[in-house]
């Protein structure tokens, strides 16, 4: 693996970095404040993005996005984490998962999704079955040639805006040694399909304006057409195109991480106690060593496992270390960085105890640390029998 940047990559990474600087901080306190993104700031967002040529740039240029390499988009997502979640959302990254489209699909979801003209949510979690997939309780059913979704799904990111769902439900159920294990199929359900509901969800203390929505399902019913991938296929649709959500809550931390530290450093610089900048006395000094050195390490090993992808290499444990470490390693940068404001990282004044909020779910969605911790030692321990 080779460490630099080509220019090209450094150009990416200028672009984006600039385009966050300059569209997206400005509108962050509103959005801090209110709670929203307004929509004409949200579609000001998208044009810019789509004059950029960055929209949809994580899918391959014969669809019409970009065709960035697994490493490239990881740089464009680290930027992105630089912002507002719920602003850099319309710069526009439909989900990976939508090129198992087929036939008619591809006119009515893939390719509307790359343009920009429609936007996508994904529903897994249920109030029961977070981490636990399998044991969801949303089901469909065949009826008359059709399918009947019935259930509930919660903290669906993006649904506010989505103009079609992805939604994962439990199809059949299979005995195994084990215990009943359920197979899950993929199904695409458009906004104002009857016996289907998106309400707000709960309020939470990290990624203000970037809202969770609950999807609910009343006898809602689905013709074979709107099956994504195969009938009760859905785990081998989510374990092709899925891996790239846990790589973006790494590359996100990791940029977080970075424009948190930079307040730190400047901070530790300037704030004088003692008739010394503060950053001269060892215990802060020491912290700001610390910080960068873990900031540097989630950001080698968090594009090392987008690399792998783009060499053809197994890199689902690699993937796991990344989303576990970059995701721990926001968490501790950023309360070390309030403490080295002291009291003025509780205010408000200052987006440190932002930072500080927005950090704590890293460690929670696209696979809660015990998931990943659990995927790492899977894989170290199936080889040797296990």
């Amino acid at each position: 693996m080779h460490l630099g940047l080509t220019d090209e990559q450094e150009m990416i990474v200028s672009t984006v970095r600039s385009f966050v600087e300059n569209e997206i901080y400005p509108h962050e306190a509103e959005v801090e404040r209110t709670g929203r993104v307004d929509p004409d700031v949200a579609a000001e967002i998208k044009r810019k993005t789509q004059e950029l040529g960055f929209y949809a740039c994580n899918f391959p240029e014969e669809v019409g996005g970009a065709g960035l390499s697994h490493l490239d988009f990881a740089l464009v997502e680290r930027e992105l984490g630089r912002g507002s979640m719920a602003l850099t959302h319309f710069f526009g990254r439909p989900q990976n998962i939508l090129m198992a489209c087929e036939g008619e699909q591809r006119d009515r979801y893939l390719l509307p999704a790359v343009r920009g003209e429609k936007m996508d949510a994904l529903a897994m979690t249920e109030p029961d079955a977070g981490s636990d997939v399998r044991g969801m309780k949303c089901t469909a059913r065949r009826d008359g040639g059709d399918w009947v979704l019935n259930g509930t799904k919660h903290f669906i990111s993006g649904a506010d805006h989505a103009d079609f769902v992805i939604v994962f439900v439990a199809t059949g159920e299979d005995q195994t040694d084990k215990g009943p294990k359920k197979r899950i199929t993929t199904f695409l359900v458009d906004r104002g399909t009857p016996g289907f509901t998106i309400r707000d969800g709960y309020n939470s203390v990290s990624h203000r304006g970037y809202r969770n929505m609950v999807l609910e399902f009343d006898d809602c019913r689905l013709p074979d057409a709107q099956v994504l991938g195969e009938v009760d296929g859905g785990f081998a649709v989510m374990n092709e195109w899925l891996y790239a959500t846990r790589i973006t809550v790494a590359t996100m931390s990791v940029g977080r991480a970075r424009r948190c530290f930079d307040y730190a450093l400047a901070h530790a610089a300037e704030r004088r106690q003692f008739g010394q900048p503060i950053g001269k006395f060892q215990g802060v000094g020491f912290q700001i060593a610390d910080m960068v050195t873990e900031i540097d390490a989630a950001d080698y090993l968090t594009l090392a496992s987008a690399w792998r992808l783009d060499q053809g290499l197994p890199a689902n444990r690699e993937i796991a270390s990344a989303k576990l470490y970059a995701s721990e390693m926001l968490a501790r940068v950023t309360d070390a960085t309030l403490q080295i404001f002291g009291g003025m990282g509780l205010m408000d004044d200052f987006p440190i105890e932002r930072f500080w909020r927005d950090a704590r779910v890293e460690r929670i969605w696209d696979g809660t640390s015990e998931i990943q911790r659990h995927i790492i030692s899977r894989e170290l321990l199936r080889p040797l029998g296990a």
